[in-house]
């Protein structure tokens, strides 16, 4: 028993001192773990879906004039039929009270042209111009913020996303409801009202990099009411069929947002101003819980990123422990410190 408990600390001396010998002689590399301090989450990009609606498309400002007002101004747009319209405009860079200046100056005599074809009373044309005009001639593009405009292919039926090119015409083509506007020609294809296919357009906004989706519901609903004329068997046939499609892609927005316009005539321009209210006021109802959702993503990212960072320390130690050399294996059992702690 003596022997060996004379002859431990004489051993640890003899490691240390071949360890201060191997000084002298040049040792392979060994990699050092650092101790990282943990960086703050990225901010969550917040991406916006507007859908079609016709007039009641002026609730959009209201919208976005609340988030603005919240300090949650949309990241990334996406706009289905009137959705589109206010979209493409927002993403030129225009703020919210310089739409809601423009929804109100807006004379309905420059976005509609009638003109009586097999394809629609409406040709569109103006439309197309006065967007164009309004986001300085831009291309989608060279918009201050990513936007698409949704639409649908009339030979297949195929959703179809404008990113780049003419604003105008891709608006005009997202706008294009079946039997009120002529399809629109682009290339070797028609295009038609995005609604058909992509009533609220969630998943064109998640395509763009949105983190959040907010979606903004406008149109219309069966109300448990007979219709009484022809026009309107037709109009509350389209709310159903539009009601069902739009059920799956509005489950993926993390929140939905539905100002009350239902009331509103599709082609009334006179309750523009009511329209707005009504989207200020439904965002300002949704606004705790959009807090509530950027809170629960960002406290998941945040703990992403310290796993992710916990991986990447324990990775590094474990190189360094391959990489060490016999000397320092020795010191390390001898208890002379170990060269692959963090520092």
């Amino acid at each position: 028993m003596r022997r060996h408990a004379v002859w431990r600390p004489l051993a640890a001396i003899g490691l240390a001192g071949l360890a201060a010998c191997s000084n002298t002689t040049p040792s392979q590399p060994t990699i050092t773990p650092q101790a990282t301090a943990t960086a703050p989450p990225a901010p969550i990009k917040i991406g916006i879906a507007l859908g079609g609606g016709a007039a009641k498309g002026f609730a959009h400002v209201g919208v976005i004039k609340m988030l603005e007002a919240n300090g949650l101004a949309p990241a990334v747009v996406a706009g289905t039929s009137a959705g589109s319209v206010v979209g493409a405009l927002y993403a030129s860079g225009m703020n919210a009270f310089e739409l809601q200046d423009k929804a109100v100056a807006l004379d309905e005599s420059k976005v509609r042209d009638l003109q009586l074809s097999s394809g629609g009373l409406v040709q569109g044309q103006k439309l197309e111009d006065y967007v164009n005009e309004q986001v300085r001639r831009k291309s989608l593009e060279q918009l201050a913020k990513p936007f698409v405009a949704v639409a649908t292919r009339l030979e297949d039926g195929e959703r179809t996303l404008f990113a780049r090119g003419n604003t105008g015409q891709a608006v005009r083509a997202s706008s294009s409801v079946p039997g009120v506007f002529q399809p629109v020609s682009i290339g070797k294809y028609h295009f038609v009202d995005g609604g058909v296919v992509s009533p609220v357009p969630v998943d064109a906004a998640r395509q763009l990099g949105a983190d959040m989706v907010i979606a903004v519901d406008i149109s219309d609903r069966a109300r448990g009411k007979t219709p009484e004329h022809m026009l309107g068997a037709l109009n509350q046939s389209i709310a159903i069929m539009g009601q069902k499609l739009g059920q799956a892609e509005l489950a993926r927005a993390d929140v939905v947002i539905r100002p009350q316009v239902l009331d509103m005539g599709p082609v009334d321009f006179n309750q523009r101003t009511q329209a707005i209210a009504e989207g200020e006021k439904a965002a300002l109802a949704a606004m705790a819980q959009i807090r509530e959702r950027i809170a629960q993503l960002q406290a998941e990212r945040a703990q992403a990123t310290r796993l992710a960072q916990q991986k990447a320390s324990e990775a590094a130690r474990q190189a360094c422990l391959d990489q060490r050399s016999r000397l320092d294996k020795l010191a390390s059992v001898a208890g002379l410190g170990d060269s692959c702690a963090p520092r």
